[in-house]
C-alpha cells in the first residue's frame, strides 16, 4: 500500500503531506471531528496554493527588484498627477481593458510607478509581464520564421497586463516599428499595456525614422488611454549630488 504522505501528493495535497504528522497532532489535541479536520485540511490547502501561485506569477512577471511606493518622494517633481498614479496603483484601468501611458524624462521615477503597478495586479492575481521596449523587439526581431514570430506576439497577447519600459531610449528600424504595432494591435481593448517613455508623441517619429506605421501605432496606444506626464529634475540626479557633497564635507576627504 502506497504510504500516506505519497498518496496525499498524488491527490494533490503536498501541504497535508509534508505537515502530516503535525496536523494529525493538532486534531487530536483540539478533538476535532472528522469534518473539522476536513474543513482544516482544505484551508491550508488553498492558502498553500494560493502562496504558489503567487509566488509563480512573481517569477513569470519579470518585475525584479524595485522601490515601493511608499517611498516615492511626492514632494519632488514639478508636476505629477498622484490621483490618476493612486487610481492606476488600484487597477481601475485593467477593468476596462485601458492603457496607460507614463510620459517621464529620466530619473523621475515612472519606471518605478510602473514596477509597483505590475506588482499590485500580480498581487490581485493578474498574469503580468514586465519587459523593456529594447528586449520586446530584440525577442521578436529575432524570430527567423513566420511561424515562430506568430508564437512570440501569442506569448506577449497572453498577459492580462504587459508592461513595456524605456520607450525613446533608443532608435529602431521600421520594422522593429512594425513589430510594437502589431504587440499593440493585438492587444487592442483586448487587454491592457502600460507604456513608460521618456518623449512626448509628438517626438516618437525620432524613435522610428523612416517607419510608416508610428502614427498608427500611436493612435492605438493613446485611443483607448490614461496619459500621466511627470515633469521637474532628476531624482537620481539629486541624490548623486548629495552623496558627493556628502563626501566632499567628510572631515578628512
Amino acid at each position: 500500500m502506497t504510504p500516506l504522505p505519497e498518496a496525499l501528493k498524488t491527490l494533490g495535497w503536498p501541504y497535508t503531506a509534508a505537515h502530516l504528522d503535525d496536523l494529525v497532532a493538532l486534531a487530536t489535541k483540539r478533538r476535532w471531528s472528522p469534518t473539522q479536520l476536513l474543513e482544516h485540511l482544505v484551508e491550508q490547502e488553498q492558502q498553500a496554493r494560493a502562496r504558489r501561485s503567487l509566488h509563480r506569477r512573481l517569477a513569470h512577471s519579470r518585475i525584479g527588484r524595485f522601490t515601493p511606493i511608499a517611498d516615492f518622494d511626492w514632494a519632488w517633481p514639478t508636476q505629477i498627477d498622484r490621483g490618476a498614479i493612486d487610481a492606476a496603483l488600484q487597477l481601475d484601468f485593467l477593468a476596462t481593458h485601458r492603457n496607460l501611458v507614463l510620459v517621464a524624462a529620466q530619473g523621475l521615477g515612472k519606471t518605478m510607478i510602473a514596477q509597483n503597478i505590475a506588482h499590485q495586479a500580480v498581487l490581485a492575481g493578474h498574469h503580468v509581464l514586465f519587459i523593456t521596449a529594447a528586449q520586446l523587439l530584440l525577442d521578436l526581431g529575432s524570430q527567423e520564421s513566420a511561424r515562430t514570430l506568430a508564437q512570440r506576439l501569442r506569448h506577449y497577447l497572453q498577459p492580462a497586463l504587459l508592461l513595456i519600459d524605456e520607450i525613446g531610449y533608443l532608435s529602431y528600424d521600421a520594422r522593429a516599428a512594425d513589430l510594437l504595432f502589431q504587440v499593440v494591435s493585438r492587444r487592442y481593448e483586448r487587454k491592457s499595456l502600460v507604456l513608460t517613455t521618456n518623449l512626448a508623441f509628438s517626438n516618437w517619429p525620432s524613435i522610428f525614422p523612416n517607419a510608416t506605421t508610428v502614427t498608427a501605432l500611436i493612435d492605438r496606444v493613446v485611443h483607448y488611454a490614461d496619459v500621466i506626464a511627470i515633469e521637474g529634475d532628476s531624482y537620481r540626479r539629486r541624490v548623486a549630488e548629495a552623496t558627493r557633497k556628502s563626501t566632499r564635507d567628510t572631515p578628512g576627504r
